[in-house]
């Protein structure tokens, strides 16, 4: 089995005042592969995304752990060592991509300063790549939706543009911060696809970040499940789908419109996720919102172990 190409060990994140967000999480990403991390609304997704490119501004900081990139310590790296890798070697698609594209510059020229920033060549040649990049994104009339500005673009088209800007660098990680927000469903599979047919091409990696497990399931090859800052599961997507071994996976799957034959058989998954501002956190998160607890629930130092084969799972009484 070849060496990940991102390993992620104990990543903390907190705010300012020191309330935890995300905890303890690990995973890795191989070569090839197209990662899913689900969770509900607020479950720290997106936090974990934007950590590994030192992204997450002036709110939630690193308090702990390692992010191995081809050797190199994401987390630990010099701003300008970082500014180097962004964009080029890891490709970042931001959610609603048209709010994350220059109002007032055309596409076409978007991509291009991607392309001469880490592939300076001359002008013809670096228009010819972008032309050819947008084809690879079955984006019809190239050199036409080259000229727009993204307001004249339609959702799913500014997300296919976002996509080309994220790999215009020749990345080889990419990651999408829920890059189907807002698309129909016919919508959201073209993305996708696209998204994994560059991966495949590039031999890159992805690691996609959605609240939608049953989107996860059908376009990724492994999925995290992530629940209030702690990773409580990883799965082969297909196996995860046949017998989810944390309650709360199964409590989303339960929840799936494909679950169910009326909208009355659907459950959704039952209370709230804990605030971290509110205090002490139970050692298992889900605890509180979980049908199986038990006073063994509530020892400390849950960590996720292996559960079969390329499986973990963060539960003292799992499924």
């Amino acid at each position: 089995m070849s060496a990940p190409l991102l390993s992620v060990r104990g990543l903390g994140l907190a705010l300012p005042g020191g309330a935890p967000l995300v905890e303890a999480v690990c995973f890795d990403i191989a070569p090839g592969e197209v990662v899913g991390l689900v969770g509900e609304s607020g479950s720290g997704k997106t936090l974990t995304l934007l950590s590994l490119l030192g992204l997450g501004g002036a709110g939630p900081r690193v308090v702990a752990g390692q992010a191995l990139f081809e050797g190199q310590d994401l987390l630990a790296l010099p701003p300008a060592a970082l500014r180097q890798l962004r964009g080029g070697a890891i490709g970042m698609a931001f959610q609603q991509a048209r709010a994350a594209l220059n109002p007032v510059r055309p596409v076409g020229r978007q991509i291009e300063d991607v392309l001469a920033r880490h592939h300076p060549a001359p002008a013809a040649v670096t228009r010819a790549r972008m032309l050819d990049l947008l084809r690879q994104m079955q984006v019809a009339d190239p050199a036409r939706r080259a000229a727009a500005l993204p307001f004249q673009l339609s959702g799913g088209l500014c997300q296919r543009i976002g996509l080309a800007v994220a790999l215009a660098g020749g990345p080889r990680l990419l990651l999408a911060d829920e890059p189907t927000t807002g698309l129909d469903v016919v919508a959201q599979a073209a993305v996708l696809a696209v998204l994994r047919r560059a991966v495949a091409a590039r031999g890159a990696a992805a690691l996609l970040v959605t609240h939608d497990l049953a989107l996860a399931l059908q376009h990724c090859d492994r999925v995290l499940v992530m629940h209030a800052g702690h990773l409580v599961e990883d799965a082969p997507a297909a196996a995860l789908l046949a017998a989810p071994r944390h309650p709360y996976t199964a409590a989303l799957l339960r929840g799936m419109p494909s679950a169910a034959d009326r909208l009355e058989d659907l459950h959704p998954v039952p209370g709230e996720a804990p605030d971290p501002r509110a205090g002490p956190l139970p050692p298992c998160r889900f605890a509180p919102r979980c049908c199986r607890r038990a006073p063994v629930c509530d020892t400390p130092g849950l960590v996720a172990v292996p559960c079969g084969e390329g499986r973990r799972v963060a539960c003292r009484l799992p499924l």
